[in-house]
């Protein structure tokens, strides 16, 4: 059992953790939605041709390891875009300058920010701050999540074919294909699938009651890191294969009941692997 100062110590640092979070996040979402230009290009590719980076993807990383590092200089952080630094204190921001980067480059709304803080391993607060739909999603590690200041919480679980279900796709083919196939034999089992385009925006669309369940093969930490906390503070169960953590080869949310029998279903089908 933890002391009382190590209780106030820790909950202190979590209300820290978060201002500064919730202080980046609005910060580089308001540069990006104002700031967007019209002609707007590819700045690089990763993966694939189609897995992109723009201008302003660079800048919005920039932007906020810059205010990270103001703010809490001894802390590491791990981004998208290359930021990769050690840390001393512990805490180490996890951070996706735009999730759902095609969908910024088309003029799409579909697309956040998104900021975690781990430490020693164990995610404390998530925000991933969506401009364009004018909400942000918060949690602390066992206070709840919220959409701007209203409690979030998933949807009672419904049975599999009754479920709207997320999903997304890589950017390599040969894995896009595996995913094509996998959604081919998911979707008569289910209400219907949805594809946003940010993974980050699908967890919260969990955790709010916008969808019943997400999936996803291919994810790296800065696309999960502040959404799985999100959706688990708000009542989701998250993971990956049955009795793994959620991680790059599968990340599965759902609510209890739902999530159990999904899992299932997605590990049958091979949903973690191409």
């Amino acid at each position: 059992m933890r002391s009382p100062v190590t209780a106030t110590a820790n909950d202190e640092l979590k209300a820290e953790l978060l201002e500064i979070a919730l202080d980046a996040a609005h910060r580089a979402g308001a540069f990006l939605r104002d700031g967007r230009p019209d002609d707007l290009g590819v700045a690089a590719t990763k993966s694939s041709a189609v897995d992109v980076v723009t201008e302003m993807d660079i800048a919005s990383e920039k932007l906020i390891t810059g205010l990270l590092a103001d703010a809490r200089p001894d802390d590491g952080v791990l981004g998208e875009e290359g930021a990769d630094i050690e840390g001393s204190s512990g805490v180490q921001w996890v951070i996706d300058p735009i999730d759902g980067t095609v969908n910024y480059l088309y003029g799409l709304p579909s697309w956040a920010v998104s900021i975690a803080a781990r430490k020693d391993g164990e995610t404390l607060v998530g925000v991933v701050h969506a401009p364009m739909r004018a909400e942000t999603y918060r949690a602390v590690l066992g206070g709840g999540a919220f959409v701007d200041d209203r409690p979030a919480r998933v949807r009672p679980a419904p049975d599999l074919g009754l479920a709207l279900v997320g999903t997304g796709f890589g950017y390599l083919a040969d894995r896009r294909t595996r995913q094509a196939e996998v959604v081919g034999q998911l979707i008569a089992q289910v209400r219907d699938i949805r594809r946003g385009g940010s993974a980050a925006i699908d967890l919260c669309d969990v955790a709010t009651g916008r969808l019943d369940a997400y999936y996803e093969r291919g994810l790296n930490p800065w696309d999960y890191a502040a959404g799985d906390l999100i959706a688990r503070e708000a009542g989701a169960l998250t993971g990956g294969r049955p009795g793994e953590p959620l991680s790059t080869d599968l990340t599965v949310a759902a609510p209890p009941g739902l999530f159990e029998t999904l899992q299932s279903r997605l590990d049958e089908l091979g949903a973690w692997h191409d």
